[in-house]
Formats: C-alpha cells, sequence, structure tokens
C-alpha cells in the first residue's frame, strides 16, 4: 500500500514538474522587435585596416594608444545594432566570458546556477515591455553577433537584456559594495573658469577582468542627439555620458529594496535621457514616463540650462533636487523634498558610508576652490577619510575606493571631456572635443595637450604592496565564500597584514579565514582587532559584531 502511495506521489511530482516547466516557458516567451528587413548581417563586412582597428562602412572600432577601445556608430537602430556587434564580436564576447566566469566562481553548484538562471528568467520575463522599441530594437541587432558559446544559458538576444538588467541588480546589491559611487559638480565662482564642471567616479566592480576592456562610445544616432558615453562592450545603455548640446548624465546607487519584477534599466532611461534631451526640464520629463525597478540619482548637467540637478527616483515615486548654488555633491543617499524624511533614506545615511563621502567631497572641494579638471581630478583620487585621516587603501568611505571602472570629468559647455584610463581612476585622464567628433571630422582623437598625467601613487611601493594585498584578499574570499582551496602561512599572513595595516578589512577577512578554518578564538581575535580601525559604516560595525556573537556560540558548544 504504502508503495502504492509514494508510486502515485512521485508521478504526481514528475506531472506537476512537466507542467511547470511548460508554462514557466510559456510565460517567459519573449517576442523579438520588429526589425527593418532591408537590413542584413549579411550585408555587412568587417575590415581591419590595422591591428585592433576595424571598419564597417563608417563606423569603426580601434584601440588607442591607452588600451582603451573607441567606437563611432551611426545609423538606424537596427543598423547600429548589427554593425555595433560585428565590430565588436570579439570584445562582446571576452566581456561575457568574463561575467560567467564571475558568475561560476560565486555560484559553483550547477543546481544553483540552474535555479539562478531560472529565477532572472522569471524575474526579467516582462522586461521586454518597460522598454522604448528603439532600444530594443538596437539590442536585438547586437545580439545578432553574440557567441553561440551561452547559448545554453538561453536565447542571445534574452541574455544581452538580462545583462543590461544585471547592472541595476548590481546596484539593488550596494550593500554588497559593488557599488559606491561619488559626483560633484561646480559653476560660477568656484569654478576656474567660471563655466559648468562635472565629476565622477564610476565604482561600479564586477572582477578585475571584466574591468579590462573598457569602451568609449560615440553614436550619431537617426533621431535625437548625438552622444558619448563611456562603459563597456555589450552595454547599449548610459553610466556616464553627454550629447552635442552639452547635456550630461551619470547615475549613482541609492538604497534600494530588493526588487520583485524587472522594468526599465536605469542605463537605458540614462541613454534615452541622454539622446532625446537637450535641457532638464526634458530630461526630468523622460524620468518621470518611465518605471525603474532601483533607487537611483541621476545626475545632469546642462549647458543650455547652465546648472546641475538631481532627478531622485526609486520604484514608487521621483522628485528633482535643485540645490540652487553653484555646488551640488552627490553619493548614494537622497537630498530631494519627498526623499528627505523617508525612513530608508535616514536610515541608509546614518548606516551606510554616504554620508562619509559626501561630506569628505564637500571638504575637498571647500579646500580647493576654484576648481578646474586638475584638482576635480585629484579630489576623485583622493584615499584619506574626514580632516585626511588615513583610513588604510580601498576603504568604502574614501572617494576613491581602489575599485573604480571608471573617472569622468565634463566640460558642458565646451562639449569636453576627460575619462580615466586603468588602473581604477589612477592612469592619465585623456580627453575628447565631442566639437570634433560630430562636426564631420571622423578621423578625431584624444586632444593630447589636454592629458592629465597618471596619480605618482601608481609607482609608490604602497600601490605595490596594495596589488599584493588585493590578491591574497580576493583568494581568502573566495576559499571563504565558495571554498576555493586556500591556505594561509604564517609569513604570509603577517605579509597581508603589513600591506594595509590600516584598513578594517584586512582584519576582517581573516576573521573570515579562520572562522572557516574552525579556529573561533582566533577569528574572534581578527574581528576585535578590526573593530579598531576606521570603519566604513555602522552596517560593516554590525556585520563585524554578529560575526563575533556567532562565532563565540560556535566556541560554546565545542
Amino acid at each position: 500500500m504504502i508503495k502504492k502511495i509514494l508510486k502515485f506521489l512521485l508521478k504526481a511530482t514528475a506531472i506537476l514538474l512537466v507542467v511547470f516547466v511548460i508554462y514557466f516557458i510559456w510565460e517567459i516567451k519573449m517576442p523579438t522587435p520588429t526589425i527593418d528587413t532591408n537590413y542584413s548581417i549579411e550585408d555587412y563586412q568587417r575590415i581591419e585596416v590595422a591591428p585592433n582597428h576595424y571598419t564597417v562602412n563608417d563606423c569603426w572600432l580601434k584601440k588607442n594608444k591607452y588600451g582603451i577601445w573607441e567606437m563611432y556608430l551611426e545609423g538606424e537602430p537596427y543598423e547600429r545594432g548589427l554593425i555595433y556587434g560585428i565590430l565588436a564580436k570579439e570584445l562582446m564576447e571576452k566581456q561575457e566570458v568574463d561575467f560567467v566566469n564571475q558568475i561560476d566562481e560565486i555560484v559553483p553548484n550547477q543546481f544553483f546556477q540552474f535555479f539562478l538562471k531560472m529565477f532572472v528568467a522569471w524575474f526579467n520575463r516582462d522586461i521586454n515591455e518597460f522598454i522604448p522599441e528603439e532600444n530594443l530594437t538596437e539590442i536585438y541587432g547586437v545580439s545578432q553577433s553574440f557567441s553561440d558559446k551561452y547559448d545554453y544559458v538561453g536565447p542571445k538576444y534574452y541574455r544581452i537584456l538580462n545583462y543590461h538588467a544585471a547592472h541595476d541588480i548590481g546596484h539593488a546589491l550596494k550593500d554588497l559594495n559593488m557599488v559606491g559611487c561619488t559626483s560633484f559638480s561646480v559653476n560660477h565662482e568656484l569654478s576656474a573658469d567660471s563655466s559648468l564642471l562635472i565629476a565622477r567616479n564610476f565604482d561600479f566592480y564586477m572582477g578585475d577582468e571584466f574591468a579590462k576592456d573598457k569602451l568609449i562610445l560615440f553614436v550619431k544616432p537617426s533621431e535625437g542627439y548625438a552622444f558619448s558615453s563611456y562603459s563597456w562592450a555589450g552595454l547599449t545603455g548610459v553610466v556616464s555620458g553627454m550629447n552635442e548640446k552639452g547635456l550630461t548624465v551619470t547615475l549613482n546607487a541609492s538604497k534600494s529594496d530588493i526588487p520583485f519584477t524587472a522594468k526599465d534599466p536605469i542605463s537605458l532611461l540614462a541613454r534615452e535621457i541622454l539622446q532625446y534631451a537637450q535641457n532638464t526640464e526634458e530630461a526630468i520629463a523622460i524620468a518621470a514616463k518611465r518605471e525603474t525597478f532601483v533607487s537611483e540619482s541621476l545626475m545632469i548637467g546642462s549647458s543650455i540650462d547652465n546648472k546641475t540637478i538631481l532627478i531622485e527616483k526609486s520604484p514608487q515615486k521621483m522628485d528633482v533636487y535643485d540645490s540652487g548654488k553653484n555646488q551640488v555633491t552627490c553619493s548614494n543617499h537622497y537630498q530631494s523634498d519627498i526623499f528627505l524624511n523617508d525612513s530608508v533614506n535616514i536610515t541608509n545615511i546614518k548606516n551606510s558610508d554616504s554620508k562619509h563621502r559626501y561630506d569628505r567631497t564637500n571638504q575637498l572641494l571647500n579646500s580647493n576652490y576654484p576648481i578646474d579638471f586638475t584638482n576635480a581630478i585629484s579630489i576623485l583620487r583622493n584615499q584619506k577619510g574626514i580632516d585626511d585621516e588615513f583610513i588604510g587603501l580601498g576603504n568604502p568611505k574614501a572617494l576613491n575606493q581602489l575599485i573604480a571602472h571608471h573617472g569622468i570629468i565634463f566640460k558642458p559647455h565646451q562639449r569636453q571631456f576627460w575619462i580615466s584610463t586603468p588602473p581604477y581612476q589612477l592612469g592619465d585622464f585623456i580627453c575628447y572635443d565631442l566639437n570634433n567628433v560630430f562636426n564631420g571630422k571622423k578621423d578625431f582623437s584624444i586632444v593630447d595637450s589636454l592629458t592629465i598625467a597618471s596619480d605618482p601613487f601608481t609607482n609608490s611601493i604602497e600601490y605595490k604592496k596594495y596589488e599584493v594585498y588585493k590578491n591574497i584578499k580576493q583568494r581568502i574570499q573566495k576559499h571563504v565564500m565558495i571554498g576555493k582551496p586556500f591556505s594561509i602561512s604564517a609569513e604570509n599572513e603577517q605579509l597581508f597584514i603589513q600591506t594595509n595595516p590600516n584598513n578594517y578589512i584586512t582584519y576582517m577577512v581573516l576573521g573570515d579565514y579562520y572562522s572557516k578554518k574552525g579556529n573561533f578564538k582566533k577569528a574572534i581575535e581578527y574581528y576585535n582587532t578590526s573593530l579598531t580601525q576606521p570603519l566604513a559604516s555602522i552596517d560593516e560595525e554590525n556585520i563585524i559584531k554578529e560575526k563575533i556573537v556567532s562565532c563565540q556560540l560556535e566556541l560554546k558548544e565545542k
């Protein structure tokens, strides 16, 4: 009798599972956008002009002398997407490999990977309904050159849409220190030449390999305004950019609840603003009509309005912050009236590192007025805390956390901008002039006379020590998180400490290592030492204290 019941239950479970899979596949079927059949990938030929220099018709991709890829695109949405994919095929494949490898390291178990894939597919099942048709068409064109290597993960078009949403998931996971951007704007008497200047660090970190191949994109679309943006291959959205009208957009994450469904990825909203807005009023109107699934501050600089504002947006509401002054500072909390007394925002200001970076930025600005692009860059590179306190290298409450994907400076009136070259925002800052780019001069190049030299820190003993520190820290973290084999000798343990002795993370990581090894007494010692160093936030302090309690409980049970 029991065997019959078990057999029946197994059959019922199998039937339910099949029904669920059929229902699931049906629900996540995503229609492809309507495309112009006059354009076909077979109609375009990529020509190699020189090593690392390719052309397709009047569009091109080349690597500059600083190792940054430059791409120029023009045409209709689907055509632009097709050409983008053809030009950057290998770059996109490398970015996807690096991205998937990162996922493999974080989630090595195949069952959990399958579960994650199903969850992402379900989460993003309606994402196409929130993205403008032009963006979908362009993305579909790009996807035609995506690698076959990861077709088992999902169809190419689905994958690239999910990758656009992945940036927002990173913002939602801000508490994991994937994102901690800082930006500022000065104008009039606070600016050295009395014109608008905007600067930002984009502290989005998805691993060293992912950050290696950066792409500066110049687009002359068939509709809207020509623009430039700086990010990575495969992203058609914008995280930092300026258009031909002197309108700039940069993104700063704010505290988000865990989202339950995807909407318009924030980078695609930023792209829409950059392509279709010439002033702050038009930027606000575009932001108001789009639904997003994370909380974000969009810093909008406008040469037409001669000012900078913050569009502060969450999944539920939106407001605009206009300081009414010649300085705007933005980290990762809100400042507008609607959000100022919001309990989530108040907690974020109190418990995170956002307020510290905000105050430190203002302190550095106040001591360096008037600001030009050279001292703006030095502010972005600053590694110390309030009142120049040395807080260790890579502390999350520093403006320069030594994880930045890039730093960028805009001069909207002049249509000039500077982008950082590796490592982080420490390499040379190179300048581009959009007047040259979009006035028919397709052989434009870097304005060498305006290059700012790399930070001397990159040639220091301290920097070499930091690279050693980072390597050991990452190996310990992989051992703790995913069980990757690693053992640290007493000698290397001391070496690790000496490479970054003033950073609380050094001791917290060693505490995690010994906790993983079951040596809870030594773990507690390191956690306590961590608490004596300058901590990034109350959140971090609470996390460390919780780890101490957990280790104490383990000791009691022995």
